[in-house]
């Protein structure tokens, strides 16, 4: 799996201060999307030991409330493995600390595969254009959903994440 970067003390994707993995590979290429530069799957570096310990060792850090996937698409076929991985240990290590996921695929398209207990919160859908919405917390388009994935596998039904379900700032 390639990454173009990992964000530490952010703010914007997922609530409470969290580290950011974003990886490269997208096939969804949304109109407008605010980082195309990571749509090639080849594209920005290799992640690697260096890598994991970076992602690893900002996590641990008391202040972090977890981590967030996002890219590109994270379950993206040629990521899933590595991704799933990640999500497994950063549950194992801390499991006190939240896991996001960003992806334009949806819900219903993972709802099944039993490594989704290993995420907390999944923003799913892709970006629509003609949808945007800047009043939106945590997504950019009104047809994303923000899914408390934990609710959601004990429901069954869909439960959107408490922050948003007005889909406004709070």
């Amino acid at each position: 799996m390639n990454y173009h970067n990992i964000t530490k003390d952010d703010m914007l994707n997922g609530d409470g201060l969290r580290v950011v993995l974003w990886v490269a590979g997208c096939n969804h290429q949304c109109e407008d999307c605010q980082n195309p530069v990571t749509w090639d799957i080849t594209g920005g570096l290799l992640f690697d030991e260096t890598a994991e310990k970076e992602l690893f060792d900002a996590l641990a850090k008391p202040h972090i409330s977890g981590i967030t996937f996002s890219g590109g698409d994270p379950l993206h076929p040629f990521n899933r493995g590595e991704t799933f991985r990640l999500m497994r240990k950063c549950k194992e290590l801390y499991p006190e600390k939240t896991v996001w996921v960003y992806t334009g695929f949806l819900w219903e398209e993972f709802r099944d595969n039993p490594k989704m207990k290993y995420i907390d919160v999944l923003v799913d859908g892709r970006f629509v254009k003609s949808l945007r919405d800047e009043k939106l917390c945590w997504c950019g388009s009104s047809n994303q959903r923000i899914i408390d994935v934990q609710k959601t596998l004990k429901s069954g039904q869909i439960v959107l994440h408490h922050d948003n379900l007005n889909n406004t700032h709070i």
